[in-house]
């Protein structure tokens, strides 16, 4: 009896575990026949690393076609290009969760042959665009040179646009400069897509007519803008229809609208006249974006160039009360810093030949973007030229966000004010330059009010303005007190206009053209995709100097412990066996 007992309960846990293990599978299949229909992932990092914002997976939807990485970051390299090199892998698979279209390969540019085929092939992607790095590889032998590209090309149909997946920052460690270039990856891939895939771009236009600057002097960036954008130059000279025109709509009522998304005022030197103001106040009423790019104080190296000294006056442009009523104002005021770009002086002849020494010109403040807004999150150094300082306007209804800074050794100097070279030649006083954070650019965001409410509209040339605006819609500007920030050189001898933020003396590169593209971009770009910049991912670097105090203890722990733990994992374990079987 008691051995049927046995048997049956024995055939009664075969069943019940022959039902678990049917429920299971019948669970199994129901989860992957739901995860068929409903796309999830999960993110368990806590800076959510992994996650895509909303504009990229919008962006992702509309990639019909297969778009091509090359990413030339294979090889033996230090552990930080490791990691950006994992990164970028993982990033570029969380890009193709959510579109196969996204295609990828990574590529060791060194395998391309014999030395002459690689020197070739290194050639042919400089020409495409990408630029390479040096890096110091340490080897058994010492240390020794080598060349990467941390870039890729892409390609989208016929056409195809380099990558840069490095982002160089002036003063930055080594560490931070990887970290803030994994930080950027989501941003720089969307961006790259979506350069490739616009169909039809917005408009966008240089204001001229107010000695703004001269195309040559703005050619660079005008290039990188027309990958986004159509860009044009336009001048107002009281034209109400110079940048809004007249529609019909279905019911044959005629409303006015603006031709451009955006317009960029640069550096004006005169007057601006009240019609002119007028219609730029209109354009901010219908919902244009505008970048203010003002001097408020005329100073200029060129006179230094014939004299030691030189004055720098106020600058009137007849734009205070405009920019007042819209939050800020700018003051006729310059800064001076003791973080600032040096500058080429000739300290003596020898031999017929000129000494040349490069030494910091304070009136040039080398800005470090600290503000983890997207327009200047992670962004290289940015170069400036007779800066001046904004105040903001207490106004509740429009947001202010100061976007550069000052260092925290500054000064103010008000005008008219003295400018003499002799400064090179004296050790700065500390005690002058106290001054912190000055605010030099600001973003403002709201609803704008117009500068002519309740007063009477000028007169101006052809159309009549109609539907008199009195309020903008949600609204945003950007107002920097620098003009110079947006002009590139010309190379000295040939006259040609160089990179936008590449000084010619220093042989360095800032980063006055991400500057304004980004603020572009954020100023026009209603998809939010420009909002990953601001995405964080910490960076979480051993203490060097602890582990260099306690390495034995650290290497003691990480080999014994463990061993003792499955030594006593096992004790445990065999005892309770023995325990089991005695009973």
């Amino acid at each position: 009896m008691g051995k049927k007992k046995m048997i049956g309960k024995r055939v009664n846990i075969k069943r019940v575990n022959l039902i678990q293990l049917g429920l299971s599978l019948l669970i199994i299949v129901l989860l992957n026949i739901i995860g068929s229909y409903l796309f999830t992932r999960f993110d368990l990092t806590s800076e959510k690393r992994y996650s895509l914002s909303n504009a990229t997976k919008d962006l992702l939807k509309h990639v019909d076609d297969i778009i091509y990485f090359k990413i030339y970051l294979e090889g033996e390299f230090p552990a930080g290009f490791k990691r950006l090199n994992k990164e970028t892998k993982e990033m570029l698979d969380e890009f193709r969760a959510y579109n196969n279209k996204i295609q990828y390969d990574f590529i060791n540019p060194t395998k391309a042959g014999t030395t002459g085929e690689v020197n070739k092939f290194y050639e042919e992607l400089v020409r495409k665009g990408l630029n390479p790095t040096d890096l110091q590889v340490k080897t058994y032998d010492g240390t020794s040179q080598k060349i990467i590209f941390p870039g890729a090309l892409v390609t989208y149909r016929s056409r195809e646009l380099p990558l840069h997946l490095l982002q160089s920052q002036i003063g930055m460690p080594p560490e931070a400069i990887l970290n803030n270039s994994i930080q950027a990856l989501e941003y720089n891939i969307s961006s790259v897509i979506k350069k490739l895939i616009v169909g039809n771009k917005p408009k966008i236009a240089f204001i001229e007519g107010h000695g703004e600057l001269e195309q040559i002097y703005v050619h660079d960036i005008t290039n990188t803008l027309s990958e986004y954008y159509i860009t044009e130059r336009v001048m107002i000279d009281g034209r109400v229809s110079s940048l809004t025109h007249r529609d019909t709509t279905t019911d044959g009522k005629v409303i006015v609208q603006n031709r451009y998304e955006a317009i960029i005022i640069a550096q004006p030197d005169t007057l601006f006249s009240k019609i002119d103001k007028f219609v730029i106040d209109q354009f901010i009423m219908r919902g244009g974006k505008v970048l203010w790019l003002i001097d408020p104080v005329y100073a200029t190296m060129d006179s230094l160039e014939l004299s030691s000294q030189t004055i720098a006056l106020a600058r009137d442009l007849n734009l205070d009360d405009m920019l007042f009523k819209y939050g800020v104002r700018l003051n006729p005021n310059l800064l001076l810093d003791l973080n600032a770009l040096p500058i080429r002086i000739v300290t003596g002849i020898i031999d017929n030949q000129p000494q040349i020494k490069f030494l910091p010109w304070f009136y040039f403040p080398v800005i470090l973007p600290t503000s983890n807004h997207p327009v200047v999150n992670n962004l290289n150094a940015i170069t400036t030229s007779f800066i001046s300082s904004i105040d903001l306007i207490d106004n509740p209804e429009i947001k202010k966000t100061i976007l550069l800074t000052t260092s925290p050794y500054s000064r103010i100097i008000k005008t008219p004010a003295l400018i003499d070279l002799k400064i090179l030649e004296e050790e700065p006083d500390e005690r002058l330059y106290q001054l912190a954070n000055i605010p030099v650019a600001v973003l403002l965001e709201g609803r704008f009010k117009s500068l002519f409410e309740n007063r009477i509209t000028p007169e101006g040339k052809g159309d009549r303005l109609i539907d008199f605006k009195e309020v903008s819609p949600l609204n945003k500007m950007i107002v920097i007190a620098d003009g110079d920030i947006i002009r590139n050189q010309l190379h000295v001898k040939q006259g040609y206009p160089l990179p936008l933020g590449f000084d010619q003396y220093t042989r360095q590169s800032f980063g006055n053209s991400d500057l304004i593209l980004n603020a572009i971009n954020y100023l026009c770009d209603d998809s939010g995709l420009i909002i990953s910049r601001s995405k964080e991912v910490k960076l979480r670097l051993l203490d060097k100097t602890r582990l260099k105090n306690h390495k034995l203890s650290w290497q003691l722990l990480n080999t014994l412990l463990p061993v003792i733990l499955i030594l006593i994992f096992g004790i445990i374990k065999s005892r309770l066996r023995k325990r089991k079987f005695t009973q």
